[in-house]
């Protein structure tokens, strides 16, 4: 039986998305794609907290630097973001415009306060409008709160 070639693209802010990745990757083994995006702005935690969050109340998507992965390519596409609001944050949004039609799309989002529930029907309706079809959606809690990483430079 032939292996689904499977990328987890996802957006972290304070790096709870990116741990949550990484164990997903380990589970699925030996052929796993995990790619970071990331916003062509840094923003602080303020930001993040305030426009951030007012945007990705509106369904906003943030500018990312290029994302260099054709997501054509891949068998399964796997989309975590955080929650901000009860919304995933504006960079999901970003990603979800570049899927392609006809794919099987699963979305994990990441909160340390509470859950997606209020904004889930709208998000598998976004994908649909892309022509691709939700199979798993979940909420993953993290209970840290907001903590910024410091990028590397």
């Amino acid at each position: 039986m032939r292996r689904l070639k499977t990328i987890i693209i996802y957006y972290t802010f304070g790096g709870e998305t990116r741990k949550e990745a990484k164990r997903l990757a380990g589970e699925l083994g030996v052929g796993t794609t995990i790619y970071e995006v990331k916003e062509a702005k840094e923003r602080s935690v303020l930001g993040s907290l305030v426009w951030g969050c007012w945007h990705a109340m509106r369904r906003k998507a943030s500018e990312v630097k290029p994302i260099k992965v054709d997501l054509g390519s891949y068998d399964r596409i796997i989309i975590g973001a955080p929650i901000w609001a009860d919304y995933p944050a504006p960079a999901f949004y970003a990603i979800v415009e570049r899927l392609p039609a006809g794919k099987e799309v699963e979305l994990f989002f990441c909160s340390g306060g509470g859950d997606s529930s209020k904004s889930k029907k709208g998000t598998i309706e976004l994908i649909e409008k892309k022509g691709c079809k939700v199979t798993s959606y979940r909420d993953v809690r993290t209970g840290k709160g907001i903590v910024k990483e410091k990028s590397p430079k």
